[in-house]
């Protein structure tokens, strides 16, 4: 998330620009980088995203 000067914070844009009737995509080393877990905020909830040894996706809360 982006910290503007007000303290508050913005969500990055990282999404491909979405083809027309498509959603918008994003790579995983986008989000990841070089780390296994990261840590996902919605409507005040904490979500984990991780990578498994098979390279999988799991989200939990």
């Amino acid at each position: 998330m982006n910290k503007q000067s007000t303290g508050t914070l913005e969500p990055l844009n990282l999404a491909l620009p979405a083809k027309q009737g498509k959603a918008p995509r994003l790579h995983s080393v986008t989000l990841f980088g070089t780390a296994r877990e990261i840590v996902i905020e919605h409507a005040g909830e904490e979500y984990r995203l991780r990578v498994t040894r098979q390279g999988k996706l799991i989200l939990t809360k």
